[in-house]
């Protein structure tokens, strides 16, 4: 007697019932079209859902070992010439650095915000010469005064009758005004005793405050040439001595005599004070904050005339990444993109002795972008920034104020998909379970509606 080798037929899970055993209906029919419709738009939506992903974040602790961190930016001060713009950084660890120069460009700008051209890197001012051997204004002014005083009333009339006219606007107060005032009576007396055509004159900015306004004097002293009623700029800014001041004043009658053979519109030259300022600066990762105010190492500013007005046109923290990887964070919705909260936004005064200070809270943002191999990670910085407006006492120079904290918490964001086995094992719940239930009410309305039809026959 030979014993029965188990097979893989005894086995099967899926046994066949054969045709004539079974039995076909109307309502099974329906149900079959019901479950086939829903388990397709099941099966595509599945799908829909397993090739799609969606964005995670998560709030972390900042373990960036980072000791510094980068501030970008780009200011357009509309009312402050670029030779007295600075920038100066600050922070908690006792960090002063003054007139920062590396890695900041200025640009001039034209009265209609557009840059003129490159004033160059920000590098430190360099010194004035100035002539000591003239002795005190007291003893120059024995044999007259050769520096005609101008008052607010005569200025304008004393321009106009004049073909050139040098002009120091002057505060009795400033050190540099004080150093330079025997220079500008000895210049004075020798422009007269050579018969230079030009007329020197001078202004106390203090007793006339409204006119040296209206004449937009940032700075004390400031030099400037006129010719009748029109400023010929740039404002001297050399040194201030006979010999200097004589060469420049010399250059320049020969200038204006060329310009007379010149079309109209080539003579017309406007200085406006605007000046954008861009680049920038790797600062601690603490509490600090950068300002930009305006200063100068050899005159005194004029507090009633710095204006801080400016626009913002960008500022972020972080690497400054090009539009190619940019270009990754498209993936992400626009929630998630990096935010440069004062891109674009501009913040003007209408009263002196204002300023506007901003305070930034800054918040690192790891973006996790998914590549076709791997993924990629991007570091950036978003912020939440916050804007007062400050007053100023009369005799100070407001700045204009970027105030940041690096927050020590971090936000991870990340695309997230299923796994190809998640995929499948769901699939095969919802058609499964789909084929089960259909079968199950197909089984019990069968039943049901049974009994009425034996009754019918």
């Amino acid at each position: 007697m030979s014993s029965k080798r188990p097979s893989a037929r005894g086995m099967d899970l899926y046994r066949r019932v054969p045709a004539d055993l079974t039995e076909t209906s109307t309502l099974g029919g329906l149900f079959s079209i019901v479950a086939g419709v829903f388990m397709v738009a099941l099966f595509i939506v599945e799908l829909i859902s397993f090739m799609s992903h969606r964005t995670e974040t998560m709030v972390v602790l900042d373990h960036s070992h980072d000791q510094l961190i980068q501030i970008n930016f780009n200011v357009t001060m509309l009312d402050l010439p670029c030779r007295y713009a600075v920038v100066d950084v600050l922070d908690v660890l006792g960090t002063n650095r003054m007139n920062v120069s590396k890695n900041i460009e200025k640009w001039n700008l034209d009265e209609a915000g557009r840059r003129r051209y490159f004033q160059g890197r920000n590098r430190e001012e360099r010194s004035i010469l100035h002539d000591e051997h003239h002795g005190a204004l007291e003893v120059l002014l024995q044999n007259g005064e050769h520096a005609v005083p101008l008052a607010a009333d005569s200025f304008d009339e004393y321009l106009e009758s004049n073909e050139f006219t040098f002009v120091s606007f002057y505060a009795p107060w400033c050190i540099w005004c004080q150093r330079l005032a025997p220079t500008w009576e000895a210049f004075a007396e020798h422009v007269e005793e050579a018969q230079i055509p030009v007329k020197v004159a001078k202004i106390d900015c203090v007793t006339h405050a409204q006119l040296c306004r209206d004449q937009k004097v940032h700075a004390f002293p400031t030099l400037r040439m006129f010719n009748r009623a029109r400023p010929l700029p740039p404002d001297y800014n050399t040194d201030r001595t006979l010999v200097a001041l004589t060469s420049f004043v010399t250059r320049k009658l020969a200038v204006e005599e060329k310009k007379k053979s010149w079309p109209e519109r080539d003579q017309e030259y406007v200085e406006h004070p605007g000046c954008m300022l861009s680049g920038h600066l790797l600062v601690n990762r603490v509490p600090g904050n950068f300002h930009i105010e305006a200063r100068s190492a050899v005159h005194n500013l004029n507090a009633a005339m710095t204006n801080l007005s400016h626009v913002v046109n960008h500022l972020s923290f972080g690497p400054l990444y090009d539009s190619q990887v940019l270009s990754r964070l498209e993936r992400f919705s626009s929630e998630f993109y990096v935010s440069n909260a004062l891109d674009g936004r501009d913040f003007v005064l209408e009263e002196p002795h204002k300023a506007h200070h901003h305070y930034l809270k800054v918040v690192g943002t790891l973006y996790e972008v998914p590549m076709r191999w791997g993924r990629a990670d991007m570091l950036t910085y978003q912020m939440l920034p916050e804007t007062s407006l400050m007053t100023y006492g009369l005799d100070e120079v407001p700045e204009a104020k970027f105030s940041y904290e690096v927050s020590p918490m971090a936000v991870i964001v990340k695309k997230t998909g299923r796994r190809w086995y998640e995929f499948v094992t769901s699939l095969c719940g919802i058609l499964g379970g789909t084929f089960t239930v259909v079968g199950l009410l197909d089984s019990t309305l069968h039943r049901l509606l049974k009994p009425s039809s034996n009754l019918q026959s």
